[in-house]
């Protein structure tokens, strides 16, 4: 596998707005950003070449920061799109300014402490139903609602009392994904925000966790920690969710 490229591209969100109802897809429910965008970098990148992928737009913003990782770097990106893109899509991405910057697998050392910024929907796929519930085998499923089920009957005061947040279950899911690419440190990482988002996948409107992690890892395993950056983490990966930004080491 080739070392993955950081893309930047500014992206003019109205413009997104209207390319993707001009393709029908904010039609039906509410607009799923993570599903446009998607549908967008796929047009005029191909499938998957730059993904995963993370916005970051301040709240009402019209304009934001598309940052991904990619196996080729912005010149020729922006090269294939020229023979690609179409006026909306150009309208959308500032093609002509995205930037890239190249993160090589030699630069990775066993122990190397980085903190990160990481979006993730923490959910699982349960391997059987939870009897008395609505939940069967195979369904995707919140990871703090499914132990609370679990465990204490859906009832959440009862993950309180066991001392069981939702942010230390969210850790635990995200530790589980790093390894054996590297180990979390927990006591620098924290559940930065939380909310429930409805996103369109195979055509249904669902609903789920749409969470925001601050934390700091350790490297275990360089070459593995390369895949996973590149791969991403956790499931949605295609659709804005999974991307590690790394940062300084955060604090305890």
């Amino acid at each position: 596998m080739s070392d993955p490229h950081l893309i930047e591209v500014q992206l003019d969100l109205r413009a997104l707005h209207r390319w993707a109802e001009e393709r029908g897809l904010g039609r039906r429910g509410p607009f799923d950003e993570g599903r446009a965008l998607h549908h967008l970098l796929s047009e005029v990148f191909g499938p998957g070449a730059v993904q995963p992928f993370r916005l970051m737009a301040a709240p009402r913003a019209q304009r934001g920061t598309i940052y991904a990782y990619a196996g080729k770097d912005a010149a020729a990106l922006r090269e294939q799109s020229r023979a690609t893109a179409t006026p909306g899509i150009d309208a959308a991405l500032d093609l002509d300014r995205m930037r890239s910057l190249q993160r090589p697998a030699a630069h990775w050392r066993a122990g190397q402490r980085l903190g990160f910024d990481l979006r993730i929907r923490p959910v699982v796929r349960l391997r059987a139903a939870i009897q008395g519930t609505q939940f069967g085998k195979g369904k995707e499923v919140d990871a703090f609602l499914a132990e609370a089920m679990k465990q204490h009957g859906g009832n959440t005061g009862g993950m309180e009392e066991a001392g069981r947040t939702r942010e230390a279950v969210y850790l635990e899911w995200l530790a589980a994904r790093l390894g054996p690419a590297a180990t979390l440190d927990s006591e620098a990482s924290r559940l930065a925000s939380f909310r429930r988002s409805r996103v369109h996948r195979g055509g249904r409107l669902t609903e789920g966790p749409d969470a925001v992690i601050h934390g700091t890892l350790t490297i275990a395993d360089p070459a593995v920690f390369a895949e996973r950056l590149a791969r991403g983490v956790g499931r949605h990966r295609a659709y804005g969710y999974g991307m590690l930004l790394l940062r300084p080491p955060q604090r305890c």
